[in-house]
């Protein structure tokens, strides 16, 4: 059955209106040089298409476009030097005004004729084909109408305060690529974007001002630049109100960027976390936390911004590269052991000290205990002099030796035994072994604290204790450590931590009371340090040390009463979760693993005005919590009605439950925000699970690498907690995108890539010129995104030509079809057997590119789409195609149709010469020249002559079968080429798809007037039955055609011919099997297989045997061996003289007395046609 059986009844070819031609534009697209061969074997097939006739661009005449434009072969499409453009080229001599005698038969050529255009104007049609979109409402059109089930990508929020990077782009059209071809696959897509709205909004770079104070209590947002006066006078509420109003506005612009990459969302509704709705079900994933027990407050170390005033979790934290930390080796004196343990180090007190070795000097004053590992071994080293081959001057910056070591005698030194070569050689001290014990030996021994001179005890630490670097003694301070921390538990220790909100030392600290701990604060404590002969070397050390990510500026760790959630009783089953989601690449399972299995407790309280208050009230005098399923329930519903505001505004009587009313007097409200992962983790809630249409979990997370500790961790740990399963069903994560040399992207080094440039242009439009979205799309597709990608002008312009070479194929495939009508389709076991092998490949080609998106391998499909359009289309189908679609025949025409026709016109035939069913064969001139002669009509008075005979067979006779066998191929290709690159390049798609010129009719009956409602192309089976062995040969004529194109390539340079038309070619092959296969060819029944026209070339000759007059007379020759087959090729002048219309070579020509120039097959068609003159007088 035919695969255009379905089609509708009445189709027609779309006419536009009488206009005149378009320009030609000469086309700059290059072939690339890749040797043809057959495509892949492996292959799927699609049922093709369903077309209704009349040009959907009459339906929708968005793009302004009036005109056709008639265009020479070679501006739709690049040829190789080899190939000839006879027919090109006189039709384009005679249109430039040249004598009509080089140009007469140029009405004769069927050149390609579109209303879409050679170049994209993507700065005009992108916004054009957008408001098409928005206008007729087509992804709700198309969501609507599609009933294979939901798909869910839930939207990871991007921050609220600043302009869209490449991160954002690579990001949201990886996410649109997959949802538009899950829409092609008839799937109910639904994507609702979000926006992380709460935190600190802020752009440090002089447009924001971060501070401000009330009292001594930080209020901390992120504000329009205000001077002193607006400052005093801003209140919380005023704070938030601004906050919230910078945050609406960068979402308004952002959200427009993203819609000019071509993004489809639900843009009308989306999530941001500063609504009310989105709030109250937030506040309910707390409750239910706190309720289930995993909420606490407690005073512990955590990561401290000084310049934003709040604690931080670990995801808000980046560790940039180059950070110089002064460390010091410095020397804790002892000054007893147990009773029990009295003989162990007695010969050596009381000149015995502890070396240690820190980062951060300025926690020394917090010191409650060193720490050793029982595990390791440690000696007593007795300090000489300092080595002469080692001199380290004051002035050294990197290295610096303490007092101690001028002085005459210097302490024993307790230090990992495994350290003391690699001591002996940074100090440049000689280090004599003493005596050597374990680290339990060490334990509860006693020293005296440097600075304040209490007594500390020496303590069993941790596997975090190593000879990788120090001394393999650790300073501990538990108010500044995790490590330190757990040890203090374990043994008691105090939890001292003598630094306020700013970073700065307290009144507890004695002499160092307001100096900063990260400035001089540090450099004070060296200096004390040294004086009391403590440290044995000052050094810079580079390493990586946390930064607050949004103000860019280093952290500290400070113990503080904060808000945690405890993940030590759901943690195994988060990582069972985690063992049940799909992750892409697979290797990220293991990186949120290790994370999620070393968790701390998350602290989840923020010192902020502008985020969602943690619902709790403090007694006034005791501050013990009140936070209860009734509090918790209250503060939700009234935060659900009138937002979060109403915490600031309203008084603790208000928001306490009725219960609570008589009492509310010695209650306070708490003033600490959540986390802002925990505002983003709580997306699962607060949309998929409040959403008409979306489902729990979602299909899919996709977002950068970084967001393994951050929003798939904290989206993971609420949901395990409350709901006992993962949010998510998979996760995919990319790379950070890179400059073209694969540098980080930063203003200073002048590399930044701005999206917005990309698609609009820069200033110089010369050097930064607009490419549109799609070319961003595209780039987006090329790279494999599981790693750090790279993207630069150089790149850019090389998606350009990409982009031009599919679009001038897709040209090529509009220009070919401008006639074309469903009913000329030829069926599938007519088709030539070229034209199967094409069917096939296509089948091969949509199903490697299926396999690419299901896989989300998108870089395989730019390949596998690249290949085809340069290889299999355009250096073998499209050029051999030209001359069956230029230059063609036409085929014989039905008298029964003739006679309808005629009486359709006012005549009507008299019983004559002819019945009725007689066919007349234009390719036969005889049989014209009789009907042309023989045939009268009669009646009315009218008398019909020649000129009316041909006006009917010019309307009913069909376009050769050659050239309907190709466009049958042409047509499937057009409608699966635009439907399998649809995802990743929509307005190209979409802009073919207007182009039509016919109706496509899905299998409902439906006219698909966009692209995105004609569905994913159906298989075809009957295609991939395309026998192996077929598969096989033509793989082997492929690469016969290679070889054969070598040997007309020196037979050109030895200036035996210039055209490869001028050739004709000799085949010997030893193999017999493919020498009558190959002499088939020479000739095939239809021309389409003729093997001439596959070399295109003028004649092909397969001769049995080398004889040796037949080597001796062709100068040009050349042998390759295929599959142990060896077959010789040999090139001479073609027989015969050149052709006017086609430029082949035919004995032939001179044979015609009224067209002397013409060979056999170009007079057929000429004999049918009309000159210029006679075909205005039939219009």
């Amino acid at each position: 059955m035919s695969f255009f059986k379905s089609v509708a009844a009445n189709s027609s070819v779309f006419t536009p209106r009488e206009a005149k031609m378009a320009m030609r534009q000469p086309s700059t697209y290059r072939v690339l040089s890749q040797r043809a061969g057959s495509s892949l074997r492996k292959t799927t097939s699609v049922n093709l298409l369903y077309f209704r006739g009349s040009s959907s661009v009459r339906v929708f005449s968005f793009l302004n476009i009036a005109r056709y434009s008639s265009c020479s072969g070679e501006e739709f499409y690049s040829s190789s030097k080899r190939r000839s453009r006879g027919p090109v080229m006189a039709a384009k001599k005679a249109s430039q005004g040249q004598k009509e005698e080089e140009g007469r038969y140029k009405h004769t050529v069927d050149l390609p004729k579109t209303t879409f255009g050679m170049r994209a104007n993507a700065l005009v049609r992108e916004p054009e084909i957008q408001k098409l979109w928005d206008d007729h409402q087509v992804f709700k059109r198309v969501v609507d109408k599609n009933d294979g089930g939901n798909f869910v990508l839930h939207d990871g929020p991007p921050y609220a305060n600043g302009d869209l990077h490449m991160g954002h782009a690579l990001n949201k059209i990886l996410k649109d690529i997959i949802n538009r071809y899950k829409l092609l696959q008839n799937y109910k897509v639904h994507f609702v974007p979000g926006w992380d709205c709460h935190g600190l909004p802020i752009e440090l770079k002089g447009k924001w001002v971060l501070a401000y104070f009330s009292g001594s209590n930080w209020v901390g947002a992120v504000l329009q630049s205000l001077d002193q006066d607006a400052r005093k006078d801003l209140t919380p509420l005023k704070l938030r109100a601004k906050a919230a109003k910078f945050a609406k506005a960068t979402v308004k612009a952002q959200m427009s960027s993203f819609q000019r990459f071509g993004v489809w969302a639900d843009w009308n509704n989306p999530y941001l976390t500063l609504d009310p709705k989105y709030e109250a079900a937030q506040i309910e994933v707390f409750g239910e936390m706190a309720l289930k027990g995993h909420i606490y407050r407690g005073r512990k170390p955590v990561h401290w911004s000084p310049s934003s005033r709040t604690a931080l979790a670990e995801a808000e934290l980046e560790y940039p590269e180059g950070h110089v930390s002064r460390s010091i080796y410095a020397l804790f004196r002892m000054v007893s052991t147990p009773s029990s343990k009295d003989s162990l180090l007695e010969e050596f007190f009381p000149d015995i000290c502890l070396a240690i070795w820190t980062t951060t000097p300025w926690t020394v004053p917090a010191n409650a205990a060193v720490a050793v590992n029982a595990k390791l071994q440690y000696a007593v080293v007795e300090a000489k002099s300092l080595s002469e081959d080692v001199h380290l001057s004051a002035g050294n910056k990197k290295k610096r030796l303490g007092n101690i070591v001028t002085e005459p005698k210097m302490p024993f030194f307790i230090v990992a035994s495994d350290l003391v070569p690699t001591l002996e050689a940074k100090w440049g001290i000689k280090l004599i072994v003493k005596k050597t014990l374990s680290g339990s030996d060490l334990e509860n021994c006693r020293y005296v604290h440097p600075i304040n001179n209490m007594e500390c005890p020496v303590v069993i630490g941790g596997d975090y204790i190593t000879t990788e670097s120090g001394t393999g003694l650790v300073h501990t301070a538990p108010g500044h450590g995790q490590e330190d921390y757990v040890t203090g538990l374990k043994y008691g220790l105090p939890l001292y931590s003598p630094v306020d909100d700013d970073g700065k030392f307290t009144e507890e600290a004695v002499q160092f009371n307001g100096l900063d701990v990260l400035g001089d604060g540090n450099a004070a404590v060296v200096k004390y340090l040294d004086e009391k002969l403590s440290i044995i070397m000052e050094e810079s050390y580079e390493h990586k040390y946390p930064y607050d990510w949004r103000t860019k500026k280093p952290t500290i760790f400070r113990a503080t009463e904060q808000w945690f959630a405890s993940v030590e009783e759901f943690r195994q089953a988060a990582m069972d979760a985690i063992g049940h989601v799909k992750w892409i690449p697979a290797q990220a399972q293991n990186r949120i693993s290790s994370m999620t299995s070393s968790r701390s407790d998350w602290c989840i309280s923020r010192q902020r005005t502008w985020g969602l208050p943690i619902p709790v009230f403090y007694h006034v005098t005791s501050r013990e919590p009140l936070m209860n399923k009734e509090t918790i329930d209250h503060i939700k519903s009234i935060i659900a009605q009138k937002g979060s505001d109403a915490w600031w505004y309203m008084t603790v009587e208000d928001l306490l439950p009725e219960e609570y009313r008589d009492t509310a007097s010695e209650y306070e409200k708490g003033t600490d925000t959540m986390d802002v992962w925990f505002d983003s983790g709580s997306s699962w809630a607060a949309v998929l699970g409040e959403r008409d249409g979306l489902n729990f979990p979602a299909d899919l997370y996709l977002e950068g690498t970084d967001q393994h500790r951050g929003w798939f961790q904290s989206s993971l740990l609420t949901s395990i907690a409350t709901k006992g399963k993962a949010p998510y069903s998979s996760v995919i994560t990319h790379g950070f995108v890179l400059d073209e040399k694969g540098l980080k992207m930063s203003k200073s080094l002048g590399n930044v890539v701005d999206p917005h440039t990309i698609i609009e242009g820069g200033k110089n439009q010369k050097e930064a010129p607009g490419y549109g979205a799609d070319i961003m799309r595209l780039w987006v597709s090329s790279v494999d995104y599981t790693g750090d990608v790279m993207i630069g002008p150089q790149i850019l312009r090389q998606m350009s030509d990409v982009y031009r070479k599919l679009r001038g194929t897709l040209r090529y495939l509009l220009g070919n079809l401008h006639d074309w009508k469903v009913e000329n389709a030829v069926s599938y076991q007519e088709l030539p057997m070229i034209d199967r092998h094409a069917l096939f490949q296509l089948e091969n080609v949509v199903k490697n590119i299926r396999e690419g998106y299901e896989n989300y391998q998108f870089f395989k499909i730019f390949q596998i789409i690249q290949r085809f359009v340069n290889v299999d289309l355009s250096n073998f189908y499209f050029d051999i195609a030209k001359d069956r679609l230029y230059v063609g025949h036409k085929s014989s025409v039905s008298l029964k149709n003739v006679t309808e026709s005629f009486i359709s016109l006012g005549h009507w035939p008299s019983t004559g010469s002819f019945g009725v069913n007689t066919d007349i064969s234009v390719t036969n001139p005889i049989n014209l020249s009789m009907a042309l002669g023989v045939l009268r009509f009669s009646g009315k008075g009218l008398c019909a002559d020649s000129l009316v005979l041909k006006k009917v067979i010019m309307k009913n006779g069909t376009t050769s079968f050659t050239r309907r066998s190709c466009q049958t191929v042409l047509a499937a290709h057009l409608l699966s080429l635009s439907r399998v690159i649809a995802p990743i390049l929509p307005h190209l798609a979409e802009d073919v798809w207007q182009n039509l010129p016919f109706q496509y009719t899905i299998k409902d009956g439906s006219i698909a007037g966009f692209v995105f409602e004609s569905k994913w192309p159906s298989v075809n089976e009957k295609w991939l039955a395309f026998p192996a062995e077929e598969v096989d040969f033509w793989g082997k004529v492929l690469e016969l055609r290679t070889e054969v194109n070598k040997v007309l390539e020196i037979a050109r340079t030895g200036k035996l011919i210039g055209s490869s038309l001028e050739a004709k070619v000799y085949l010997h092959v030893s193999d017999a099997s493919l020498a009558s296969r190959l002499l088939e060819m020479c000739s095939a029944n239809n021309d389409a297989d003729a093997l001439h026209r596959i070399f295109l070339t003028s004649q092909v000759e397969v001769v049995p045997s080398l004889d040796h007059e037949l080597v001796q007379n062709i100068s040009h020759t050349g042998e390759y061996v295929v599959e142990d087959d060896r077959v010789w090729i040999g090139v001479s002048r073609a027989d015969g003289s050149k052709c006017e219309r086609c430029w082949n070579y035919s004995p032939q020509v001179g044979s015609f007395t009224e067209h002397p120039t013409l060979c056999g097959r170009c007079f057929n068609v000429v004999g049918i046609q009309p000159t210029p003159a006679m075909a205005a007088a039939i219009s």
